[in-house]
């Protein structure tokens, strides 16, 4: 019996090693699909909780959308793919798209005023089926004002399927959505609503229209939006890391493999510096599965002068370990200090106790001797007082009449 093999992935039977296998793409897009459905009914007939929706016989298992999850492309990088985090995405074309559903609605948000996008979607030139997905229309003053708390963005969330956002907003729209819109795949997608400037015009020959903002034509704001709609979301982040989605489990394998190539194709091109030579592996995966490699590269370095001889090696470790123990100095000595002054405030905190402790004894001694001083005022008060045997009043001697009586 012949052995198995053990190998993640297979290599390329000719032409440059810097390119997918369409037959690994394929094995591991069965079987991540077979996976994710097996697990679905799984967790189906572990549930204890009962459809209330009448089953219909149209509707199966593969084109149930209700219940697809999406697939996710992992690429991972050498070096990292962007110096900073871009809020804006960037799109790439997809031979199949991630929201062909008839039923699917979108959310349109725009730059003020609303009226103006309003009109140009319910514009007689405006194809109708694309008219009867975007469901609202929605301007940024009104997500500003309108969604404030969580529970009122949840609430948009789940009411819609895909978000489209103006281009010249899309920046402002993570403050306004918060969380809960930038940490799933339903992030704004951005669409350039602006009419196309035509060759030869420069920007300051545009017609001024009053201060409303520039919108255009119907034919091309739908062009834009179909667009849209067929092309994959690249979020770029400071990282090695970028997932992409390229699919859901109500797709075929082929169609999954198609959009791998597509979407590989283009990151090479257009975003991934150095091209294929600073990619380390691409996988596959589902929102709770294990990734699946499709390609892995032979090395981990981008360019030979990545790679140190032993003694450059050497050099370059006993020069981290110089930073590693400078850096562990310097947050000694910091802690040192930092010990110091929590002393110094110790002290400090000593003395003012004892200082007041000292002003308050002061100031009861003092309240003592006020009281007593109090008490024997009224004892002279309440002591009885002569009275005068002729008149039988009290007699009272002033200044005067001590001087007469001396006089006399």
């Amino acid at each position: 019996m012949a052995l198995e093999s053990t190998t993640l992935t297979t290599r390329v039977e000719s032409g440059s090693p810097y390119q997918l296998e369409r037959t690994q793409v394929l094995k591991a897009s069965a079987a991540l699909l077979q996976h994710i459905k097996s697990e679905s009914k799984r967790k189906a007939l572990e549930s204890n909780t009962k459809s209330l929706l009448p089953a219909s016989d149209e509707s199966s298992d593969d084109t149930d959308t209700a219940e697809s999850e999406p697939v996710w492309l992992v690429l991972t990088t050498k070096k990292h793919v962007v110096d900073q985090k871009r809020l804006k995405p960037g799109k790439i074309p997809l031979p199949h798209s991630l929201h062909n559903s008839t039923s699917s609605t979108i959310c349109l948000i725009t730059a003020d005023p609303q009226r103006a996008f309003k009109n140009t979607i319910a514009h007689p030139t405006f194809p109708v089926p694309l008219a009867s997905k975007v469901t609202r229309v929605i301007g940024i003053e009104k997500v500003g004002k309108r969604y404030k708390s969580f529970e009122s963005r949840r609430q948009l969330l789940s009411e819609h399927d895909l978000f489209l956002a103006d281009d010249r907003i899309i920046t402002r729209l993570p403050k306004l959505l918060g969380k809960i819109f930038y940490g799933g795949s339903k992030r704004p997608v951005p669409v350039n609503l602006q009419p196309y400037k035509p060759k030869g015009v420069v920007a300051s020959s545009r017609p001024k229209d009053s201060g409303k903002k520039f919108v255009a034509l119907p034919i091309q704001v739908a062009k834009e939006i179909e667009t849209a709609i067929s092309c994959a979301q690249i979020h770029l982040s400071p990282s090695t890391t970028t997932s992409i989605r390229v699919g859901s489990s109500t797709f075929t394998a082929q169609q999954i493999v198609e959009n791998v190539d597509a979407v590989v194709e283009g990151m090479v091109k257009k975003y991934v510096s150095k091209g294929w030579k600073n990619i380390r592996s691409i996988h596959i995966k589902g929102p709770n599965t294990m990734a699946l490699p499709v390609w892995l590269a032979s090395e981990l370095w981008q360019e030979d002068k990545d790679v140190l001889e032993d003694e450059e090696a050497k050099a370059a470790l006993e020069l981290a370990n110089q930073r590693g123990r400078k850096r562990k100095r310097r947050e000694e000595e910091a802690e040192t200090a930092q010990k110091k002054i929590k002393q110094t405030k110790r002290v400090e905190d000593s003395d003012l106790s004892a200082e007041m402790a000292e002003r308050r004894a002061k100031l009861r001694q003092q309240k003592l001797e006020a009281t007593a001083e109090v008490d024997v005022a009224v004892e002279r008060k309440k002591k009885p007082k002569k009275l005068d045997p002729d008149t039988g009043k009290v007699r009272v001697k002033t200044k005067k009449v001590k001087d007469i009586i001396a006089s006399a």
